[in-house]
């Protein structure tokens, strides 16, 4: 068992939060005109206990995983392309790996464990648990081990980004059948039916969704006595979504700012609010999928993204997109003039 859930996570700061409002109050606009920019650079203003916030130094973290329910035929894709994706992000051929670099973010990419394992990577971080979860579509997804490893890979990747002074933290991740054992959690945990969250993933026509259906639902059957969050994260979840459910509490009891990607990453979310309810005030979340079951977890977490692009690829990259917007927001706050400084009279 893992006892630094029991800790409480840090309050925003009030303070801070309130003078960036009396800040947002004289700046050479009209009140609100800028709309949620105010609002993020206030709502930042509170996480990071300052009256200026900043977006600069951004950590990215994928974590990758394989999943024994893919040998359910639940994915469009072989489940080699878990391992084969590690070695694309090391050598900045995938997506969020194009991200960061434009963004001068910090990527971390963390191998849990696949199926086809590649060995020693440059630039991968191996935290490797076992080569996959088990199919808990007939079984428990992970042991209690498992899930405490998983959850500990999470936390030492915030550990890491706080000690380099990050600004936000972005968790992403990559594993084939993980939109499958997402879409199982999130029904686990809001009690809703598998054909109200169930999506195509990573592109299954409607023969693979009615399909992946029936097996979310059976494996629902299977763990219907599941009755905590932590019991239905082990007995549902990847090592991917749990090490991001475990980043993100950790995240909130060390003060660290979390911006939230898209439906599996807003799962984790979800997990780890159901955990410890005052991770939420420290999530941002960047945009809202294409996957269906994503606008009903971002609706129980009270959730309003920043973006709506019709995204589906995971990896952080919604996330990651969504953060000149962050900095916009504080570049406007902390350099725009005052009515005062500008000689510009006020309303």
């Amino acid at each position: 068992m893992n006892d630094w859930l029991a800790a409480p996570c840090r309050v925003p700061d009030r303070a801070a939060a309130d003078a960036a409002a009396t800040r947002q109050a004289t700046l050479t606009k009209p009140q609100g005109s800028l709309g949620r920019l105010e609002a993020l650079a206030i709502q930042l203003a509170g996480l990071q206990a300052a009256a200026r916030p900043r977006a600069d130094r951004v950590h990215i973290a994928v974590f990758a995983a394989d999943h024994g329910v893919a040998a359910e035929g639940i994915s469009a894709f072989p489940q080699a392309v878990t391992g084969e994706m590690l070695r694309n992000f090391a050598q900045g051929g995938a997506a969020i790996a194009v991200l960061a670099r434009e963004l001068r973010a910090t990527l971390e990419v963390v191998n849990l464990g696949t199926v086809n394992d590649p060995g020693e990577i440059a630039g991968v971080r191996r935290h490797v648990i076992a080569a996959s979860t088990a199919n808990f579509s007939t079984g428990d997804a992970m042991t209690d081990i498992q899930l405490d490893a998983a959850l500990a890979a999470g936390v030492a990747s915030v550990g890491s980004a706080i000690a380099a002074g990050t600004d936000i933290y972005i968790g992403g991740e990559m594993g084939i059948g993980n939109t499958t054992s997402a879409s199982a959690l999130a029904c686990a945990l809001l009690g809703e039916t598998p054909d109200v969250l169930t999506g195509a993933g990573t592109g299954l026509d409607a023969k693979g969704v009615a399909h992946k259906t029936r097996v979310i639902a059976r494996a629902l059957q299977t763990h219907a006595d599941a009755m905590t969050p932590r019991e239905r994260l082990r007995r549902l979840g990847g090592f991917e979504i749990a090490a991001l459910a475990g980043a993100f509490v950790a995240a909130a009891q060390r003060g660290m700012p979390v911006l939230v990607d898209g439906f599996i990453a807003s799962v984790a979310a979800l997990a780890a609010v159901a955990l410890r309810p005052d991770v939420r005030p420290w999530l941002l979340f960047a945009h809202r999928s294409r996957e269906r079951g994503h606008t009903r977890v971002l609706d129980e977490l009270a959730a309003e993204p920043l973006l709506d692009l019709h995204l589906r690829l995971g990896e952080a990259s919604g996330a990651a997109v969504a953060v000149p917007l962050l900095r916009l927001a504080c570049a406007l706050h902390g350099s725009m003039a005052t009515f005062a400084e500008a000689g510009v009279s006020d309303a």
